[in-house]
């Protein structure tokens, strides 16, 4: 009887009440080398801020717009979503990542993974500026992203055409990151301040499947701090990321930044609910810090993943936290075709 009643214990215990620590290693799959003035700490404050925070490789990317120095402001914009000046697709990104990573010792190059960032998405030259980038700097990169579409108050603020995961000129990237064997990062909001049904899903699932031989990492689980800061999260968030899961065998899932806040965890407690999910898709879900060119934060950032990966089977959590964001990247960096 003893014996039954510890077992009936044991089967109603939530999953995160497992005792077990996650003591491997990360890679970050979500890391910006510059924030949005286009200025960074540098290779060596990354590198150390990896070494602290166990991170033995790192998915890493510029950003592709750049705050405005609008001769009317009073000073020099310290903040992206000031409202004193709009941002602009800044393609010169990827050239500042690509010459600070040549200029690394071999042994650092190979702990980074660079993606090219620096796409206007609303213009039809989009396609043949990655191609320019693959043969500029052959060998160098391995994915494509974060390409960013919609994102709430930042998509507000950025001078031009609204960017959306259907885009026509989006669309020819995806045929090239197909052809070279790229992933994208994309980061498409699934809904928008006041809506609580995902507006945008329609974006993302034509892109999905138009583009069946691209693999596509959607960010943050399709959320945004900017949205779920000022709402309710969107209730229906999980099975929404199953039923994509399960129709579209291209997709995987980023659970950086907002969605790690506003819906995995409860008081550091994780939401069965994910769990349940990430164990169903275990080869489907990577994480990131999402840093924006300083990296001091990055050891407490997956820190605070701690007790998710602690609830997931040991192999499963090594896999959202490294083998995943492995997997996903070619072996060798794109050259021209």
């Amino acid at each position: 009887m003893r014996f039954l009643a510890v077992l009936a214990l044991l089967v109603s215990s939530p999953l995160w009440a497992r005792d077990a620590h996650y003591e491997g290693r990360y890679v970050d799959a979500h890391l910006h080398y510059v924030d949005f003035m286009q200025e960074s700490e540098g290779m060596d404050a990354m590198f150390n801020a990896m070494d602290k925070a166990r991170v033995e490789q790192a998915w890493v990317f510029g950003l592709p717009v750049v705050k405005k120095w609008e001769q009317s402001a009073p000073r020099r914009p310290r903040y992206f979503l000031g409202d004193e000046a709009p941002l602009y697709y800044y393609s010169a990104t990827d050239d500042l990542l690509a010459q600070a990573i040549a200029a690394l010792p071999q042994e650092r190059r190979r702990r980074l993974v660079p993606f090219i960032s620096g796409i206007n998405p609303t213009d039809l030259n989009a396609a043949r500026h990655v191609e320019a980038l693959i043969e500029r700097y052959p060998g160098l990169w391995r994915g494509i992203g974060e390409v960013i579409t919609r994102h709430d108050d930042l998509t507000a603020l950025t001078e031009g055409e609204t960017p959306r995961a259907n885009h026509p000129a989006l669309m020819k990237v995806y045929r090239v990151a197909a052809r070279h064997g790229l992933p994208v990062l994309l980061h498409s909001n699934l809904t928008s301040l006041r809506e609580k049904t995902p507006i945008y899903l329609e974006e993302l699932e034509d892109a999905l499947k138009e583009n069946p031989k691209t693999r596509f990492i959607l960010a943050h689980a399709g959320t945004s701090g900017g949205v779920e800061a000022r709402q309710a999260p969107l209730e229906t968030l999980p099975a929404i990321v199953r039923a994509l899961l399960e129709r579209y065998d291209n997709l995987y899932v980023d659970l950086s930044w907002s969605v790690r806040e506003h819906y995995l965890l409860d008081d550091d407690r994780p939401r069965e609910v994910w769990l349940t999910l990430i164990n169903d898709h275990p080869d489907r879900f990577t994480l990131g810090t999402d840093l924006v060119g300083h990296f001091g934060s990055m050891k407490k950032i997956l820190n605070s993943y701690r007790p998710l990966l602690n609830a997931l089977p040991e192999e499963v959590a090594r896999r959202v936290a490294s083998d995943n964001a492995k997997a996903l990247v070619p072996e060798k960096g794109a050259v021209a075709k």
